[in-house]
């Protein structure tokens, strides 16, 4: 099976998947790489390390006629890779899954400058970093890298590899808590869209995850007073 990564967060400026075996790369273009949060967008790098031919039974979608789509062959019609090019045919008629001219230009102004926004993220996640836990009523900090922290067990193995700018506190008090001290924000900004011009803070238990009973929370690794 092709190994697929989201490098959403860490974007190619700190860690580059195809490097320790990625065969398919995916972002979420509005975080990091575009960089500004104005624009909805995706992008699915196919590195073409994956052999669709070898591997054409459990993946026939690659190799057999789509009969959605004229009987096409991706892998005869595109080459290797075709998984980006059949990402893009199987959205594009049905759905009109296509980036606007307008769209496509802001997140590539964005990405003119991603290598010197994440450097500026990564800086700034440090100074934050360093406040000790108490001064803001924390059970537990954790940023990679920070202080003699290990690395992701992964990460740890890149020569040079940087600790990426999002960082992960709990607030003592649980739910309430957290809720308390998320409503009580004022310079950072209560949104989930990581890594544009703005500070931001998520407190999961209570947004992207409130839907969920507690136990359900738990499950999927969300702590009633979590934050990042």
């Amino acid at each position: 099976m092709p190994l697929i990564v989201d490098n959403t967060v860490p974007t190619p400026i700190l860690v580059r998947p195809v490097d320790y075996g990625a065969d398919i790369i995916v972002h979420s273009l509005t975080k990091f790489m575009g960089g500004h949060g104005t624009t909805l967008g995706g992008i699915v790098v196919d590195c073409g390390t994956f052999s669709w031919t070898d591997n054409a039974g459990p993946l026939p979608m690659f190799t057999q006629p789509d009969e959605s789509y004229h009987g096409l062959v991706y892998i005869k019609h595109y080459g290797a890779p075709p998984s980006s090019a059949a990402a893009l045919a199987c959205t594009s008629a049905p759905m009109g899954a296509v980036l606007s001219p307008m769209n496509a230009f802001l997140l590539l102004q964005g990405i003119e400058t991603v290598a010197l926004r994440v450097e500026r993220h990564v800086e700034n996640a440090r100074k934050v970093g360093r406040i000790p836990p108490g001064a803001f009523a924390s059970r537990v900090g954790e940023f990679r890298g920070l202080h003699g922290q290990p690395l992701l067990s992964a990460g740890a193995e890149v020569p040079g590899r940087k600790a990426c700018s999002l960082m992960t506190f709990e607030i003592r008090g649980g739910l309430k808590a957290g809720m308390r001290f998320y409503n009580a924000l004022k310079l950072f900004k209560r949104l989930v869209n990581l890594g544009d011009a703005k500070s931001l803070a998520c407190h999961p238990a209570s947004t992207t995850h409130r839907q969920m009973t507690p136990e359900e929370q738990l499950a999927a690794g969300v702590a009633p007073g979590a934050f990042a």
